[in-house]
């Protein structure tokens, strides 16, 4: 086949962007693509360009991806195209799955069998837990374990050296090293090693047996690279010597869309391409063929606030149809109103947030009301976090004061300055007299003060029993010291208001106790059906889908973005670099949009990205007056949704 039949036969529908991608094939090349301009049609349609027009042999090439649903999807699509004999000569596979092949290799060229691959997540699971026990002297919660393995599975891909990793561990006031090597030296111990051990195992490999290098970089002399704004740094070190300083390496990304820090994804390797790899070439595919003219203007305006980028913008090719639209709405009301939104949703609708918890009240709306929703990515550590079970064990406790396990893990919490010494003494007091612990005060010679704290508190404890979950929340939070606490330690106080809203449907303590429960297993269970156009989901699990319609929720100073830069002069490099992240997290969000995006806006919480939108150009908005959450509803978000079918939006 010539190149102009292929051309004609296969390329007619892309851009000459698209089309300049496709052809440059030799030597290094980045192609910087903005959402929804078409790079998986470019790839795919490139590998068929290199076979065809080029002469290179499939086997000769190695396409990357980031997911092994996305390695199935692409050869599903090249299949689709080429057919069936070419797609199964070409090798589509995640890092994870080239290491293994490099690791294989090097044992059986050295005579040894390689470590086996340990992905039983329970058997990891529990030797966290043992070690957690061990070092911290605390029973690990299932959000400590997750908090865990992110910041292990962090130090591997960003290859951390021994005082990176105390000083990540003294951050997060852990002893994160000596946890890290306990658990590195158990699963040696074992011959096992884990998914980010095999990208180092085979990092090392290459670096150190120049056979092994030399062998894969002549099988594989194409590499091609999909989502490379999401590969982490060790990831990238071993494409890099794959493809060799000058070798053809393809990378398609968009450091715009970078928004896994926290796995350790490494954008700063698209941003020094060019310095990195000898006569590199950066190729822009920047018109996007989703969403209307005002969201990519929009969304363009705003991500030109990160400095940390290659100077490029995100063009529109659809006309231009409704304006962003601001609801300005208590925080409070958004879950009924979203519920109103969710009864008959004419368009394929998502709403999108930061935070898995920030849409557990709505979930429990929608749950109690029978309306049909589907949830991408339900994650439960919110119920195992250890201010939720704070909570929960105070609320346990103004019903069994003579509990002394409860007892012992909640009295320091309340700012009583009560000494452990006396906590045990009370216990114990209690258990003799059959009297409740804060009864046994009496009887322990401690300082007038702190026993005036004791009394206090079992007052507090004595009327919560009566009150409604909510007030007793707000009790606790406000008058008993745990909102002191967790100022104290920096901890902040979005759980307590997911709480209090989820607390608000219930009557009492011990039903909404058990609804925190049912809500937990009704999330594990949650099956969802193609048919449902109403979806919930974090923006994380959300890149790479679009809708017609996006709502974003919970934008709102110290959730959303979680921090903010006070004074940008004075912050730190890592301050500003995580303020970008979540400004390309935003940038991501509202990019999901095809026809319609909406941005709820908090009266009484200020936030810095709807500033920074409003300040960059005119965005419709529409006010939702305060009302009390019980009779807001419907008629509020009825009435604003006529509004709408009659302005054409």
């Amino acid at each position: 086949m010539t190149e102009k039949e292929f051309l004609d036969r296969y390329t007619l529908q892309l851009n000459p962007q698209q089309l300049e991608a496709v052809q440059t094939v030799e030597g290094p090349v980045l192609l910087l693509a903005v959402p929804g301009s078409g790079k998986t049609t470019v790839l795919v349609n490139r590998l068929g360009y290199m076979i065809y027009c080029k002469g290179i042999v499939p086997e000769n090439i190695l396409t990357l991806t980031y997911t092994v649903a996305a390695t199935k999807d692409m050869a599903a699509r090249f299949n689709h195209i080429f057919g069936e004999e070419l797609s199964d000569r070409l090798e589509f596979r995640t890092i994870n799955g080239i290491c293994a092949k490099i690791i294989a290799y090097y044992g059986r060229m050295i005579g040894k069998t390689s470590f086996e691959l340990c992905s039983d997540e329970k058997y990891t699971g529990q030797l966290l837990t043992n070690i957690y026990l061990n070092v911290e002297k605390d029973y690990p919660t299932e959000s400590d374990i997750k908090g865990l393995r992110t910041l292990i599975t962090y130090c591997k891909n960003m290859y951390l050296s021994a005082d990176e990793i105390k000083k990540l561990g003294k951050d997060n006031d852990l002893d994160l090293y000596r946890i890290y090597e306990l658990y590195n030296n158990q699963l040696k111990s074992q011959s096992m090693m884990d998914y980010d051990d095999q990208m180092i195992y085979a990092y090392k490999i290459l670096k150190g047996s120049p056979v092994t290098l030399k062998h894969f970089q002549e099988v594989y002399k194409y590499i091609c690279v999909d989502e490379a704004q999401d590969t982490s740094k060790i990831q990238h070190m071993i494409i890099s010597l794959l493809a060799g300083a000058a070798g053809n390496l393809f990378m398609v990304g968009d450091e715009d869309q970078s928004i896994y820090g926290f796995r350790a994804a490494y954008p700063d390797a698209l941003l020094n391409f060019e310095k990195e790899h000898t006569g590199a070439k950066v190729l822009i595919m920047d018109k996007n063929y989703r969403s209307n003219a005002k969201i990519v203007e929009a969304a363009d305006i705003f991500i030109q606030h990160n400095k940390e980028r290659h100077p490029k913008h995100i063009c529109a090719t659809k006309q231009s149809a409704s304006e962003i639209n601001l609801v300005t709405i208590p925080r409070e009301a958004q879950y009924s109103y979203l519920m109103k939104v969710a009864e008959n949703p004419l368009t394929k609708t998502a709403v999108l947030y930061r935070d898995s918890e920030s849409v557990l009240p709505l979930v429990d709306l929608l749950e109690r009301n029978n309306v049909p929703y589907n949830i991408k990515s339900a994650d439960l550590t919110f119920f195992s976090n250890r201010v939720v079970l704070d909570i929960m064990n105070m609320l346990k406790f103004a019903f069994v004061p003579m509990d002394a396990e409860i007892f012992m893990k909640i009295y320091f919490k309340f700012q009583a300055y009560i000494k452990k010494t006396d906590a045990i003494e009370m216990c114990n007091l209690a258990e003799i007299n059959h009297s409740g612990i804060l009864d046994a005060a009496e009887e322990v010679g401690m300082n007038p003060h702190v026993l005036g704290n004791c009394r206090s508190l079992r007052t507090h404890f004595k009327n919560m029993a009566n009150e409604n979950p909510y007030k007793a929340i707000n009790r606790i939070e406000n008058f008993m010291g745990y909102g002191d606490y967790l100022g104290a330690n920096n901890i902040d106080t979005n759980k307590i208001f997911i709480l209090k809203q989820l607390a608000k449907q219930e009557k009492d303590i011990p039903g909404f106790l058990n609804r925190l429960s049912d809500l937990r297993m009704i999330l594990m269970e949650k099956e969802n059906t193609t048919s449902t156009k109403f979806i919930l989901s974090t923006i994380h699990s959300s890149k790479g889908l679009e809708y017609d319609s996006v709502i974003l929720m919970d934008v709102l100073n110290g959730v959303f973005p979680n921090k903010v830069l006070r004074q940008h002069t004075k912050a730190t490099a890592q301050e500003k670099k995580d303020f970008e992240e979540e400004r390309r997290i935003f940038y991501v969000g509202m990019t999901r949009a095809k026809d319609k995006l909406t941005i709820f806006k908090y009266k009484d919480r200020p936030s810095a990205f709807i500033k920074e939108l409003s300040n960059s150009k005119p965005i419709d908005e529409d006010i939702v007056e305060s009302k009390p959450v019980h009779t807001y509803s419907a008629s509020q978000a009825t009435s604003y949704l006529q509004r709408m079918k009659k302005s054409g939006k």
